[in-house]
């Protein structure tokens, strides 16, 4: 999980900037639409569309554009049909990547992934190439000046964290996906405010990528988050952080 925090911490960062350009409120609203058709327009019975609700509110997304895509969601508002897509590859350096989509035209994204894959120094591969390398986990990022770590250990450990690690400046905590909501409700009842609560894909090992190697996997991944049909992207990378501060 090295370097895994402060990349967290820039992608949040970065996704407020996108907020005022629209960009993450339109792939919000997919997420939203997707999670009111899969799954009803009920979030108190709906996990992901809990989920989704949830992101809108951190992006400040205005609550008629989430009451929009839920309905367009559950029909009751005409909408456009997305459909899940994943696709896996390697970066520079031998890097995993792994992307998620939401698209209304699959050969034309596919296309474009394809090609940002190319034009920034990676591959496009099979199903099942790398994704194997990845868990899906519930994941929190803490800032250190918000709670001590014996505190935060009681609270979440009986939540049913799995694990707690620390940095110079945050705490990360990941839990089985299916006890994510009751760790973020412990954390709640406490005042607690994750910088980051999500789920996401964990790598089970992490390529050590350095100079201008480490600039190259940075630029693929920004270049595949940047693409509107892509919703997350996911790397086990492991970059010092005086690169990532680069980025910010």
């Amino acid at each position: 999980m090295s370097g895994h925090s402060k990349w967290a911490g820039i992608k949040h960062k970065k996704a407020l900037v996108d907020a005022k350009r629209g960009k993450l409120f339109s792939k919000i609203a997919k997420e939203l639409t997707v999670a009111a058709k899969t799954g009803g327009g009920n979030a108190t019975t709906n996990p992901a569309l809990r989920l989704a609700i949830s992101k809108a509110k951190n992006a400040n997304m205005p609550s008629d554009n989430v009451d929009r895509a839920i309905k367009k969601g559950t029909g009751e508002l005409p909408g456009v049909n997305y459909e899940s897509i994943s696709y896996e590859g390697y970066g520079p350096a031998g890097v995993a990547v792994l992307v998620e989509a939401l698209t209304d035209n699959k050969n034309r994204t596919t296309a474009e992934v394809r090609s940002i894959f190319t034009k920034r120094s990676g591959n496009m591969a099979g199903q099942g190439s790398v994704s194997w390398m990845f868990n899906k986990k519930g994941y929190f990022l803490i800032e250190k000046t918000k709670i001590d770590e014996d505190t935060l250990m009681d609270i979440v450990l009986d939540a049913g964290a799995e694990d707690l690690k620390v940095d110079e400046s945050n705490f990360e905590v990941t839990c089985n996906i299916r006890d994510f909501d009751k760790v973020r409700q412990a954390l709640k009842e406490k005042s607690i405010e994750p910088q980051v609560a999500e789920l996401t894909m964990v790598p089970t090992s992490t390529i050590k990528v350095t100079g201008e190697r480490a600039k190259q996997v940075l630029g693929l991944v920004e270049s595949l988050e940047d693409h509107d049909d892509v919703q997350n992207v996911y790397a086990n990378f492991d970059i010092p952080d005086e690169v990532l501060e680069q980025v910010e």
